[in-house]
């Protein structure tokens, strides 16, 4: 019985901040061994991570398919953290090689790409995440089941918004400077800024903890000159007839990385705040409210039991990636040896997850284009 799994990385370099992230992420769980990447774009960058992430300099590669000609039969999933405009190329290179897929998000620039790479994925019959890492947080499973169970009663209102600050001064800066910055450069980023990078988190996060679909939206997305949004705001409706409104930021001052994320039904509400992510705030109608801690007293739902460390003991984000990853191993674990994959080890973000996040940011900049007329979502 195959008790371990190995795994690529392509992107990741010492310098990268999400590949770190991915990393440690999946140090957390021992059934996973780094043994090969094409850590960066740049030689030197790649070089030094041989000794660093301690792989044999045999097994760092400088093109992303030489890898996985390489590698095919010897690693059982490849991480992709890579800038977006790679995700597509790299993601299909490796599924073409029979390699499972965990690739960040949002999954492409295009949705016939997205759609491609579902479709191999699925008659290649392999594994294939998306790090919508949010749903990896113990108390967003925990509001899932309890509105599975009808804890609030049927959903009337969403709103949702994902704060930042981190692009405050491009607003003061020239083009050229701005040109830098691949995040806001449509070479690298497609059609979407703050939306494809943020917005689909949300998008995610909604549907996951709500099981609402998006059937049409409207929006505006401001670019204050620059080439890409910065600063959208959306209503949407959802398949229930329910309505919702979100915001998407990145030039909002003083604001670290919130999402926030209130669901307001006819017996109830949730509110959980990314930067408390261990708390949700659970309000019964005719009740005052309480706020249910994760670890702690009043969660009745299995998402309860989760939890990694006692109650009074932070979890965080890297908790959050190593929650979806360890689903991830758990399922090829599993497949690997014959076995059925079961509903909890499937609670990870799959690639229908991350085509549904393009389709949705291209509807926002479809509505925003267009005099914030409303727009369809498949």
């Amino acid at each position: 019985m195959v008790k371990e799994l190995t795994y690529g990385m392509v992107g990741g370099d010492l310098r990268a901040l999400i590949g770190e992230c991915h990393r440690k992420a999946l140090g957390l769980d021992p059934r996973a061994k780094l043994v090969c990447g094409c850590f960066s774009a740049v030689d030197e960058l790649n070089d030094e991570c041989a000794g660093a992430y301690h792989v044999d300099k045999s097994r760092v590669y400088y093109d992303a398919e030489k890898m996985a000609e390489a590698e095919a039969g010897n690693i059982d999933f490849v991480s992709i953290c890579t800038p977006n405009f790679v995700h597509y190329s790299v993601a299909k290179t490796f599924l073409e090689h029979g390699i499972n897929v965990v690739c960040e998000k949002p999954l492409t620039l295009k949705v016939e790409e997205a759609e491609d790479l579902a479709r191999i994925a699925k008659e290649k019959n392999l594994v294939f995440a998306v790090d919508y890492c949010y749903s990896g947080y113990v108390m967003c499973k925990v509001m899932r089941q309890m509105i599975a169970r009808g804890d609030i009663g049927d959903i009337i209102s969403v709103n949702a918004d994902y704060m930042e600050g981190c692009f405050l001064d491009l607003l003061s800066e020239k083009e050229q400077i701005n040109s830098r910055i691949w995040r806001t450069d449509p070479k690298y980023s497609g059609i979407s800024n703050t939306c494809a990078d943020d917005g689909t988190h949300v998008e995610h996060l909604v549907n996951y903890v709500t099981g609402l679909k998006i059937k049409r939206l409207l929006a505006t997305a401001d670019t204050f000159g620059k080439k890409l949004d910065l600063n959208d705001n959306i209503i949407l409706e959802y398949d229930n007839g329910a309505h919702g409104a979100y915001w998407f930021s990145q030039v909002a001052c003083g604001s670290p990385n919130e999402i926030n994320l209130r669901i307001y039904g006819t017996k109830g509400s949730l509110e959980w705040h990314q930067t408390r992510p261990d708390e949700v705030r659970f309000a019964r109608k005719g009740e005052a409210a309480q706020t249910l801690c994760r670890g702690g007293d009043g969660i009745d739902v299995p998402a309860g039991s989760l939890s990694r460390v006692p109650f009074g003991h932070p979890e965080g984000y890297y908790i959050a990636i190593a929650n979806i990853y360890k689903n991830v191993i758990d399922t090829i674990l599993k497949l690997k040896n014959g076995e059925t994959p079961t509903e909890e080890d499937l609670d990870f973000p799959d690639v229908e997850t991350g085509v549904s996040g393009v389709k949705f940011y291209y509807a926002v900049i479809e509505s925003a284009q267009n005099n914030s007329k409303w727009v369809d979502v498949e």
